[in-house]
């Protein structure tokens, strides 16, 4: 994307560049990196609000650091793509989150200024403690820096890895960014923030009267309003604990600066330069507002927090063509549905209501609906406690952020029977998002769990009902996952049906090869048999339901008449769906079958559109029909009709 019209910014191609700048030019940087941002996410899509909040951060941090020899460690990518216009990859910004362009995170294999990784939140700290003791062990001499968000410090991992901070006195610097926004919902997204929680704590008079007369009226006037901060600071001596947040930082071994006006360039490349040389751990509490700089974004920071590509003047989004809901949708008002029905039933998500489809719980139901910030590993035990007191807890969470949860699925859901209801957002590919969010590891690290049951729906009718049976389910944990995508626009019922544990269906009658598939990968599958057809194969579509327990009696009858059997998942192969299904045959001591297991390889998935990653992989319909067509031609023995054995299906 040019930049011909931006005076500063055109120049810059790396750090070294902004560092060459006067100082007094900074403001003027920042303003064109805003308008780029604006210029390049309303044409692609993405993560907006954060970045939009971060850009005076950011220029700060590479104005005073000399990156990348001094480390950066950003605790997410949401809040990095003025990083990424800064260091090296402004040329590419429009290729961001798109098929072999840039990640919308932050990747070591991208950019030598990408220190760490960042996909999920709260590491951080950790991270950034690991390089720094590395350091000194290595007798290496530079700074590191990490950059956490406020709705961060609602994960446990943050506070550990402050904890071990403090211990060990490393020399290291943590900027707080309090945008004090702790959740995705539309509705109340700063229910907790660092600031009000010791708001709540701390009861001394000339606190509450400092920050509901100055602080927040301060906080609008950009370099004046630092001016009144300051003077109010000095006639509060004595009393720092009492009007700043720092008090538990520097309980926790951090010496504490701030709050700082984020978006005043001067006074944080004055801070930054302050603290840089100073020794042990440092936490500077820098205050900034997402969706700065773009009015759309400011009064509706929820909602451009992550965007699809839209109309620059007004923020509206670009309208799809699907006329279908998504899948998040119909849970949420599903979920709402049987709320009405049955009053022990509450909804759990970690910072994601609008995201998981929970914000239609938030909105009827408030009282049963808990929001705990991103802190799943706690979301898990929490409802492990409603569940033992006869409550039904639903725990809605994209499928990639409950594998931080692993271990309190396993200790205080299943050994202890309770009845949990997890249900998976975002199952199998996401797409743009790629590997730190694909959601290709819930069925193996599921299935493992004894006793858990696992399902996953083929449509939105599938999905209501599944979340019946869950809500119906009383032995235990179980489990539902559904994609990122729109339904297929199948009729829905107005009742809901409960489905029998580990029983399966023949969609499609066959006779020379069974495809047995999971989710939305049934449609896929019966899409494939049709192509299948015109070749003269006649292929068999099961849709399982159960990836856990499989259905054994359904798998006899199949094996009985068909000896070929594909298994189609959008899940890693290893220990998923076709697994189970193995694991059946071999205890039927069923032997006198083929059996090809087919989902996604034992590699990361880059990020691309959904359409595009599944193509590549063969779990399209025109991929399935290929293997399958393969499979039989490989063992033209065992297949009940006489084939082609040479050429391909499609053109």
């Amino acid at each position: 994307m040019s930049t011909s019209g931006f005076n500063f910014l055109s120049e810059i191609n790396t750090p070294d560049d902004l560092r060459k700048l006067d100082e007094k030019d900074l403001r003027t940087v920042c303003s064109e990196v805003r308008e780029f941002l604006i210029d390049c996410v309303s044409k692609t899509g993405g993560h907006f609000g954060a970045g939009l909040g971060t850009v005076e951060l950011t220029v700060a941090l590479h104005y005073v650091f000399q990156t990348p020899h001094d480390k950066l460690v950003w605790d997410v990518g949401h809040q990095a793509y003025p990083h990424k216009i800064i260091t090296g990859r402004r040329a590419r910004m429009l290729t961001i989150r798109q098929l072999g362009g840039l990640s919308g995170f932050l990747r070591r294999d991208e950019s030598e200024y990408d220190e760490f990784g960042a996909g999920h939140a709260s590491t951080a700290i950790s991270a950034a403690l690991g390089i720094a003791t590395a350091r000194d062990l290595q007798g290496e001499d530079y700074k590191v820096i990490a950059i956490v968000g406020d709705g961060s410090l609602t994960g446990g991992l943050a506070y550990e890895g402050m904890n071990n901070a403090g211990l060990l006195k490393k020399d290291m610097i943590v900027v707080l960014n309090d945008n004090q926004m702790i959740s995705l919902s539309s509705l109340n997204p700063g229910g907790w923030s660092i600031r009000e929680h010791f708001a709540e704590m701390l009861t001394h008079p000339t606190y509450n009267r400092l920050k509901a007369n100055v602080w927040d009226l301060t906080g609008k006037l950009d370099a004046f309003g630092d001016c009144l901060r300051s003077i109010a600071q000095k006639m509060e001596q004595g009393l720092k604990v009492v009007v700043t947040p720092g008090m538990l930082f520097e309980a926790l071994g951090f010496r504490y600066f701030g709050p700082i006006n984020g978006h005043n360039i001067h006074k944080l490349v004055e801070i930054f330069q302050h603290v840089k040389d100073l020794k042990g751990p440092i936490l500077i509490h820098v205050i900034t507002e997402k969706g700065k700089g773009y009015p759309p974004a400011e009064r509706d920071a929820t909602r451009l927090h992550g965007v699809a590509p839209f109309d620059k003047i007004t923020g509206e989004e670009i309208k799809s063509n699907s006329s279908t809901p998504a899948y998040t949708d119909i849970f949420g008002k599903a979920l709402v549905e049987l709320c009405e029905q049955n009053p022990k039933i509450v909804g759990i998500t970690a910072a994601m209501p609008d995201g998981t489809g929970l914000i239609h719980l938030q909105e009827k139901f408030p009282e049963r609906f808990f929001d705990v910030g991103i802190a799943e590993e706690h979301a898990v035990t929490f409802a492990a406690g409603l569940a033992a007191e006869g409550m039904i807890p639903v725990v809605a969470v994209y499928s990639s952020f409950l594998q931080r949860a692993f271990d309190q699925i396993v200790h205080d859901c299943a050994i202890q029977k309770l009845h949990v209801v997890f249900v998976l957002d975002r199952g199998g590919l996401v797409g743009a998002d790629g590997p730190t969010h694909h959601g290709t590891l819930d069925l193996s690290y599921l299935r493992c769990i004894q006793g858990m049951v696992v399902m996953a729906p083929k449509d939105e009718q599938e999905l209501r009902d599944m979340l019946y049976t869950a809500i119906e389910y009383k032995n235990g944990p179980i489990a539902l996952r559904y994609p990122r995508s729109n339904a297929l626009g199948v009729p829905l019922r107005n009742n809901f049906t409960q489905y029998e544990i580990g029983k399966g269906e023949v969609v499609r009658k066959g006779k020379d090869i069974a495809i047995l598939a999971v989710g939305t990968m049934v449609h896929n599958a019966l899409e494939a048999a049709k192509m299948l057809e015109k070749s003269g194969i006649q292929a068999e579509v099961v849709n399982m339901r159960f990836i856990k327990p499989v259905d054994r009696e359904l798998l006899r009858n199949i094996t009985s008449r068909i000896k070929l059997l594909m298994t189609v998942e959008d899940n890693v192969v290893s220990g998923g769906f076709g697994g189970g299904v193995l694991e059946a045959l071999s205890e039927m001591n069923i032997t006198n079958v083929q059996v090809k297991l087919h989902g996604l390889p034992d590699s990361f998935v880059e990020h691309g559109s959904i359409d595009q990653l599944y193509h590549i992989l063969k779990l399209d319909a025109e991929g399935i029909a290929e293997i399958a067509q393969q499979m039989v031609q490989e063992f033209p023995e065992l297949e009940n009709h006489s084939i082609p054995t040479t050429g391909r299906l499609f053109a």
